[in-house]
């Protein structure tokens, strides 16, 4: 009873929300709106679990791993501070604590990520750009075309290249990015089905 009265739960539940997408009626679009507020509620509740796990880890980092007693020590400073400094309704005007925090620290913090993060995809595009096959060197020069878009080209070549660009992004581009678009949502599809049919339990832990 443990393992089917949730399974019968998540098939009702998904469903009703099947059956709603193609009912225009008020109770329809009511079961749709109160279905969402429970998602933002669940998602709510969710966030102390996470921070719980969040500070477990980093608590067993500290008591386990010397080399990553520092770190665990930053986090969970860190992670004090925003919170105690946060807890006051004032904590969001300019000057405070927690506003210094998080321009001085959090945002350089980001700045920095997104700027390994640019230079691991500048690495990433030069070991796939390689021409070994026919495949690689049409990637390679197409992408040569459309980064000569961001380059002040003299005229008539950069109405030319301008041209072009708006026809790989208009016809190859848009086809490849539907294909995706429709190869995720089959494979939603599917995965959903298996969740209403109850073959897939994960969501149920170790099954």
């Amino acid at each position: 009873m443990r393992r089917q009265l949730p399974i019968f739960i998540v098939f009702v539940t998904g469903l009703i929300m099947v059956l709603q997408f193609f009912s225009p009626h008020p109770i329809s679009e009511f079961i749709f709106t109160y279905a969402n507020d429970f998602v933002i509620v669940i998602g709510i509740l969710a966030l102390p679990i996470g921070i719980f796990s969040l500070l477990r880890n980093t608590v067993a980092k500290l008591q386990s791993d010397p080399k990553e007693r520092i770190f665990s020590l930053a986090t969970i400073a860190g992670f004090l501070i925003m919170v105690l400094t946060g807890l006051k309704r004032e904590s969001m005007d300019s000057g405070t604590l927690f506003m210094n925090v998080f321009q001085h620290a959090l945002v350089p913090a980001q700045a920095t990520l997104f700027s390994m993060l640019a230079f691991y995809i500048a690495s990433a595009a030069y070991r796939a750009f390689r021409v070994r096959t026919v495949l690689a060197g049409i990637l390679l020069v197409t992408a040569f075309v459309v980064m000569l878009r961001l380059i002040p080209l003299p005229e008539p070549l950069a109405s030319w290249n301008s041209a072009i660009v708006r026809w790989i992004l208009a016809v190859p581009n848009m086809a490849a990015k539907r294909a995706i678009i429709i190869g995720v949502a089959l494979g939603a599809i599917s995965y959903s089905m298996k969740i209403l049919l109850g073959i897939e339990r994960s969501y149920m832990g170790r099954d």
